[in-house]
């Protein structure tokens, strides 16, 4: 490509910052456009860069002449500016796509439609502990342009979403871990399923016989999924079900990962993670250090001592012996699901938010074995209402968190455990998942 041809950025948050700014190192016309306000931190960042930028509003006169179009992952592709560019036939690209023309590093990349935040934590924990020269890009860290722009990586850990993964077309993963497949975000799919899995399946895109794939073989769509498209890749199965032919698995209590020539044995009593979806992210992040020869005490301690992302299942405080759980991040129902599968104790489920067509379904069971009350918070809380009106003596609703954590620890007793899992998007009520979380977290506090 010309280095004189322009590219136009749609979206100024933290990847449509970092894309702008490594454009314009790379001596490109850049021209970042974005349709609500831009947060004034980014602001700062194209001010200092002298990057022209607009906001509250797409100018398609100077678009027109664009060469190719990097997109925040947040914009549908049914958006009106997007079919702009499709009807002109210029390429939209994501930010990670286009931030790897311009590095050689090695990039261990995640997906999956639970626990790809954990386990990229867990994975880039594992290769700062080894001391390798790392970065953390794609859904967590900063933005990965910027970081190729800016910094001297070897390494990128990089956490990728289907929205990412859709455009990215020429983007090659050195090592890609794939986690697991449930319907999630099937609305931006047409509410196709097979939509979704093959967004997922991006992930391999573009691997040769030099490169990896870590993948969860107890997952029955991956395991569809990779007969059919047979990556040409080393593959690395990871199972808790099974150990013949797997790269990890568990054995007697124990978490063994049996590749190269010294197995790594562990209990997994002492994983700093526990639940049954932690033995699975646990897995594949300790499948990824070695596969990088990274000894096995330096994986094992790793394993260890890792300390969790906040909003998945991050203990908040203990009140008159009442455990909160801030387990935001789960904004869909398998996501739930593994959360309350992993409670030991009475629960009183705070759920709700809006919903992205949830088949509620697959937590039966664990609400009738595991709640005793449930929270909603939300706006439109009919659909939970009805799916568990029957199954547990006490539903009321809220539209604060302040009011859920109140009514909630009025319906605890000592031993149970508050659980804020909402099984869906934040959005009604509350910027994100984030904000929902921190709210939760404090309102906890101020009881």
């Amino acid at each position: 490509m010309s280095q004189t041809k322009k590219i136009i950025i749609l979206g100024a948050a933290e990847s449509g910052t970092g894309a702008a700014v490594l454009a314009q190192q790379q001596g490109f016309d850049v021209f970042v456009s974005d349709k609500g306000v831009i947060k004034d931190e980014f602001k700062k960042v194209l001010t200092a860069h002298n990057i022209s930028f607009e906001e509250g509003k797409h100018s398609y006169d100077l678009m027109a002449d664009a060469a190719e179009v990097i997109k925040s992952p947040g914009i549908p592709t049914k958006a009106d500016v997007i079919k702009f560019f499709e009807e002109k036939n210029i390429p939209i690209i994501s930010e990670i796509e286009f931030a790897a023309r311009y590095t050689k590093a090695k990039k261990i990349c995640i997906t999956g439609t639970n626990g790809k935040t954990t386990t990229t934590m867990l994975t880039y924990h594992i290769l700062t502990k080894a001391g390798l020269k790392v970065g953390l890009a794609g859904n967590v860290g900063q933005s990965f342009a910027k970081q190729v722009a800016e910094s001297d990586f070897e390494y990128y850990v990089i956490e990728l979403s289907s929205f990412q993964l859709d455009d990215m077309h020429q983007f090659k993963a050195e090592i890609a871990v794939l986690l697991n497949i449930t319907p999630d975000h099937l609305d931006r799919y047409d509410y196709s399923m097979q939509k979704y899995i093959d967004s997922k399946m991006r992930i391999i895109q573009n691997q040769t016989e030099d490169d990896a794939i870590i993948y969860n073989a107890d997952d029955e769509y991956i395991n569809m999924e990779m007969l059919k498209h047979s990556p040409k890749s080393q593959w690395y199965p990871f199972s808790i079900k099974r150990s013949d032919g797997m790269a990890a698995y568990i054995e007697n209590e124990n978490l063994i990962i049996n590749i190269k020539s010294n197995p790594l044995t562990m209990t997994i009593f002492e994983l700093a993670i526990q639940g049954k979806h932690n033995l699975y992210n646990s897995m594949a992040a300790g499948i990824s250090g070695r596969l990088l020869d990274l000894r096995n005490e330096i994986v094992r301690d790793s394993l260890m001592d890792f300390r969790s992302v906040e909003h998945r299942l991050e203990f908040v405080n203990t009140i008159s012996g009442v455990d909160f759980i801030n387990d935001s991040k789960a904004t869909n129902v398998n996501s739930t699901w593994y959360a309350l599968e992993s409670m030991n104790r009475p629960v009183i489920w705070i759920a709700g938010g809006q919903d992205k067509g949830n088949e509620y379904e697959m937590l039966h069971d664990m609400v009738k074995d595991k709640v005793k009350a449930i929270v909603c918070l939300g706006k439109d809380n009919k659909k939970i209402i009805e799916e568990f009106g029957g199954m547990v003596e006490t539903i009321v609703e809220t539209d604060n968190a302040e009011d859920a954590v109140k009514a909630a620890f009025k319906f605890a007793r000592k031993g149970d455990i508050v659980l804020l899992s909402p099984a869906n998007a934040s959005f009604d009520l509350f910027k994100n998942y984030e904000d929902r979380g921190r709210q939760f977290k404090a309102a906890v506090k101020a009881l």
